[in-house]
């Protein structure tokens, strides 16, 4: 839901789900091993900071509550608030609240945030169930320019050998140029976003075409070693497609 300003927008999305592990497991991975489902973020710089524009720590309740918050001056501010209950059978219950600043008013920001916000928070969920507590190498890639065309997407689902009878829980063979074959699962499938597991990463798939952005993806590999191998394959996978 979002309010207008003079000059900007104020967005929030909740998103509430059952999460496949207890309340400590979650919470290590939202405030511990973030590289392992988001992107690496740095605690103990949050737990230190007494400034709000270099962010910090509002609400630290182990292993029930954990929010942030950061401030500029120009009005710009950040809050996200994660709030855990136990459930039963070794689940959680997760609440989970983004704030922010929408200085665009001609950008619908808050389906673009709720969309990430539910496959970021899947994201986690499989972290959880999966690979937890482990850290991983996290690799970030962008598609180039070109990638931003409105059917820019539909090229990576081809390109996986995804169609339109694809599933969750599927197998998918991948294939890509300077790596080891392997089979992936498919866990996550929208119009804007893919998920690829295999037993030592995650795979993302991030369609900002739809949103004014190129299409990029996300790696989060926990094989032990610095990921570069697979940043260089996938990097050029990527940008092959848009050739």
């Amino acid at each position: 839901m979002a309010s207008e300003t003079n000059t900007h927008s104020i967005f929030e999305v909740l998103v509430e789900r059952e999460m496949d592990a207890p309340a400590e497991v979650v919470f290590d991975a939202i405030t511990l091993h973030t590289s392992g489902w988001l992107w690496p973020t740095d605690l103990e710089t949050l737990r230190a900071s007494t400034s709000l524009e270099q962010g910090m720590i509002t609400e630290w309740n182990p292993p029930y509550r954990f929010a942030n918050r950061v401030e500029a001056p120009n009005g710009f501010f950040n809050v996200l608030d994660h709030t855990l209950e136990d459930r039963e059978n070794g689940r959680s219950w997760l609440r989970y609240i983004h704030q922010g600043v929408n200085f665009n008013p001609e950008q619908n920001l808050d389906d673009a945030v709720q969309q990430h916000t539910e496959f970021y928070l899947h994201t986690l969920n499989q972290y959880v169930q999966h690979f937890a507590p482990r850290d991983a190498a996290f690799v970030d890639i962008q598609g180039p320019a070109s990638s931003a065309s409105p059917d820019a997407f539909e090229r990576v689902r081809a390109a996986l050998g995804l169609t339109s009878d694809s599933v969750v829980d599927d197998a998918v063979p991948i294939a890509i140029e300077g790596l080891e074959s392997t089979l992936a699962t498919l866990d996550y499938s929208t119009a804007n976003f893919i998920g690829l597991r295999t037993e030592t990463a995650l795979f993302r798939f991030f369609g900002r075409n739809a949103f004014g952005a190129v299409v990029g993806m996300t790696i989060h590999s926990f094989a032990g070693d610095d990921g570069s191998a697979l940043a260089s394959a996938w990097e050029k996978w990527l940008s092959g497609l848009y050739r």
